[in-house]
């Protein structure tokens, strides 16, 4: 019987939604009842991630905790969390929960194996956090991070979409920071925040695309449909101490 997802969700919600329909398109399905069983807690009060860790505001520990036991006390066999900046505070989430989280930066690092060099498309405190650096260098992978300038464009994006903007413009902002790492070598880019995939177009770019909202959910069917559950992605990355 497959296990029950719960997904620590809300930051923003605009990109716990698209986790959750890719979730389902990443299900192997052919009616309802072969479906997963999913619990979302979409919790858009926890305070900011970013803030936190750049500039030392509210502390958003104590809500990613009550948020994972709720989600533990309402039937979740394990967790993902689709915000990356969020995994800053993994070990905290972790340590408060008797069921296994999942790494998004793990299941990207997974994928990202073969890649000697990506670019990184993310918010600046999951940068300066180094939470891919650290995940995708213990593979051999370096790690390009945008100009500061561009580094900008990328915050800027991200707060539209989060804001409801999906349009042309923002698209443009990230086209801009995703063409500058990759003529600067990069060999893939990595979309290190959730929001960004929804203004990315990966026909577009000359490079592999790795979309960690889409490879969190890969990892969560199957965590969830693994029979050897201590052989999946939550074991491997308690190995690596992610």
């Amino acid at each position: 019987m497959a296990r029950t997802v719960g997904v620590l969700g809300g930051m923003g919600p605009r990109a716990t939604a698209d986790f959750f329909q890719k979730l389902i398109d990443l299900t192997p399905a052919k009616r309802d009842q072969d479906h997963l069983r999913v619990i979302v807690d979409n919790n858009p009060q926890i305070p900011d991630r970013s803030r936190w860790i750049l500039e030392g505001g509210e502390d958003p520990t104590p809500a990613l905790v009550a948020t994972a036991r709720n989600l533990e006390r309402a039937g979740a066999d394990f967790l993902v969390i689709p915000c990356n900046t969020a995994h800053h505070f993994l070990d905290s989430i972790r340590r408060s929960v008797r069921i296994p989280v999942l790494d998004i930066t793990e299941a990207v690092a997974r994928r990202a194996r073969g890649f000697p060099c990506v670019g990184l498309l993310a918010t600046r405190a999951t940068v300066v956090a180094g939470l891919y650096q650290k995940a995708l260098g213990r593979r051999g992978c370096r790690v390009l991070v945008p100009s500061p300038a561009r580094q900008d464009l990328v915050d800027r994006a991200i707060f539209a979409v989060k804001a409801g903007n999906l349009g042309p413009r923002v698209r443009a902002w990230v086209r801009e920071a995703g063409q500058e790492l990759v003529h600067a070598g990069a060999q893939a880019l990595v979309l290190g925040c959730t929001e960004i995939p929804l203004v990315v177009d990966a026909g577009e770019w000359p490079v592999p695309i790795l979309d960690s909202t889409a490879l969190l959910a890969e990892a969560a069917v199957e965590e969830a449909l693994r029979e050897d559950q201590g052989a999946g992605i939550g074991a491997l990355s308690a190995a690596f101490g992610d």
